[in-house]
């Protein structure tokens, strides 16, 4: 393997790192914030599994239509680059399925491990002033 290709190689793992603990960071957060929100929601009977329910399919909404602008918009540039750029190969749909995934699994992460905390917070206390 050439030293430009190791290079680019490393610029890749590196901005799917970003990527991933970017996509975690936001959707955590925003989660987290919710957190009166389930408190309410279970003091006036909801489940835990209804919680947790509820915070996936948002965010298997939101990472959808991420993936829906997202990939069209992938497929255009590197169509684009390879065209511009000499010995330039495009990405194979392997390659590109396989990052969607494991940043479709990064939301889900994201999203179930900050919920199931909160749903299992004591309503008192979620609703208690910070």
């Amino acid at each position: 393997m050439q030293t430009s290709a190791r290079i680019m190689a490393g610029n890749g793992v590196i901005a799917l790192f970003l990527a991933v603990s970017g996509i975690y960071g936001v959707i955590s957060y925003f989660v987290t914030q919710r957190t009166k929100e389930f408190g309410v929601r279970i003091a006036l009977g909801a489940a835990s599994a209804d919680i947790l329910k509820m915070t996936l399919g948002q965010a298997c909404r939101v990472a959808g239509i991420g993936f829906m602008i997202g990939a069209p918009i992938t497929y255009a540039f590197t169509r684009v680059l390879s065209s511009m750029l000499y010995n330039v190969i495009i990405v194979k749909w392997t390659t590109l399925s396989g990052v969607s995934l494991l940043l479709a699994a990064a939301a889900l992460m994201a999203a179930y491990l900050p919920a199931r905390r909160a749903a299992a917070v004591d309503p008192v206390i979620a609703l208690r002033d910070e």
